[in-house]
């Protein structure tokens, strides 16, 4: 087999893995733009079932929890042009579908460079493929009901003060919702990430002690360059957790090894 078939075979192959996700990914989204979630009581506990309603569907009763839960009292959340409410909530299902189909997701991108991995970095895959779905929805669980709010409230609160009456574009709200939802999301794979490189043995234990200066220089950029505003303090809503993530994932990393050589 030449070098060239063999990168048409690696082509190939990646395509069919993508397309298997995003066939799961689009089949996801379209099932919350073509159904109600409607409630229903079994003693007291409230569950939902499926009806087709395109018009007030799944993710645009998503968008209205999160108008609820996230836009300040005294903000009015808009739609300024005809379609944004729709593009809204096609984003909001397209952030859903991923959440929803991340254990396929890192199926096939796990089996894609199986081929190229040792046999304990194969391991270390099939050991961090749940952990990082876990650590996926809780970064985005932390954003959605630690950071936005309080930065909404933060950024808004200057205009409440000036006595204007603010305005928010749909699309900006959850444009700005999702893009922290997504970076909160992938950061919480931080510690899993070290895990992963120190157990392939591409770096020692101690690495990451002798690094921890420059991480936090590097998550201190990240966390500036991702919020809106100049203060510094929703810089740190950010970069706080980031600096923990890492110094967890150190002391872990340190323990497994220690715990590796007294065995």
């Amino acid at each position: 087999m030449s070098e060239f078939e063999g990168i048409n075979q690696h082509l190939e192959e990646l395509r069919k893995r993508l397309v298997r996700i995003v066939l799961v990914i689009g089949g996801i989204s379209a099932f919350l733009l073509m159904f109600h979630a409607e409630p229903f009581q079994i003693n007291e506990f409230t569950l939902y079932y499926p009806t087709l309603e395109p018009l007030q569907n799944i993710a645009a009763q998503i968008t209205n929890h999160m108008r609820i839960n996230l836009v300040p009292e005294s903000v009015q959340l808009i739609q300024t042009a005809p379609g944004q409410a729709f593009f809204a909530q096609m984003y909001v299902a397209a952030l859903v579908g991923v959440v929803i189909g991340m254990p396929v997701i890192i199926k096939e991108l796990v089996g894609f460079i199986k081929p190229a991995l040792k046999e304990n970095e194969i391991n270390v895959s099939r050991n961090i493929s749940l952990p990082a779905l876990g650590l996926f929805i809780a970064g985005c669980v932390f954003s959605y009901n630690v950071v936005i709010p309080y930065m909404l409230e933060f950024l808004y609160r200057y205009g409440e003060g000036a006595g204007l009456v603010t305005f928010l574009n749909v699309m900006e709200f959850v444009t700005f919702v999702l893009q922290f939802l997504l970076a909160f999301g992938f950061s919480f794979q931080l510690p899993l990430v070290m895990y992963a490189i120190a157990a392939s043995g591409m770096v020692d234990a101690d690495f990451w002690r002798k690094n921890i200066r420059y991480a936090i220089v590097i998550i201190v950029i990240f966390g500036a360059v991702i919020t809106p505003d100049g203060t510094g303090v929703t810089m740190m809503f950010v970069a706080g957790p980031m600096i923990a993530l890492y110094a967890t994932g150190m002391i872990f990393i340190e323990r497994k090894e220690r715990k590796k050589s007294n065995t």
